[in-house]
């Protein structure tokens, strides 16, 4: 049986050395269950990555956010689907957001990131972007 892939993309929202970081919902796949990731989503046919995540921000937290470059593109393959999970830069002019549909948020700094239990495919690009940051 061949998984469902999906191409979903994330914020890396950032303010001065913090890193926003949300708490997913309780869910059925426990595996992604309450575990953290960057806020964003799936890209819809046709729509370009940083049109997909202007939308999906908009969607779960009533946030405007100005996406900048790529950081970074991760591939995981969770037990039931397949992911390209791909970060971007992100600003946002206010901490003025909603989770609709996340548990929490948090400012944490890129050394602070670990102490939260992430999602495989988010993991993945922390270890990713962090070996980019160190340099």
């Amino acid at each position: 049986m061949t998984n469902k892939h999906l191409n979903v993309v994330c914020a890396v929202v950032r303010d001065g050395d913090k890193i926003l970081c949300t708490q997913r919902c309780r869910s059925k796949k426990p595996y992604v269950s309450e575990h953290w990731e960057f806020p964003g989503g799936q890209i819809e046919p046709g729509e370009s990555p940083e049109a997909a995540l202007i939308r999906e921000i908009k969607e779960e937290m009533d946030w405007d956010i100005y996406v900048g470059k790529q950081l970074g593109s991760v591939e995981h393959e969770y037990p039931d689907f397949s992911i390209t999970l791909t970060a971007f830069d992100c600003i946002a002019r206010n901490k003025d957001f909603k989770l609709l549909e996340h548990l929490d948020a948090k400012w944490l700094t890129v050394d602070e990131l670990s102490s939260l239990n992430w999602t495989e495919a988010d993991r993945k690009l922390i270890e990713l972007m962090t070996s980019k940051w160190s340099k």
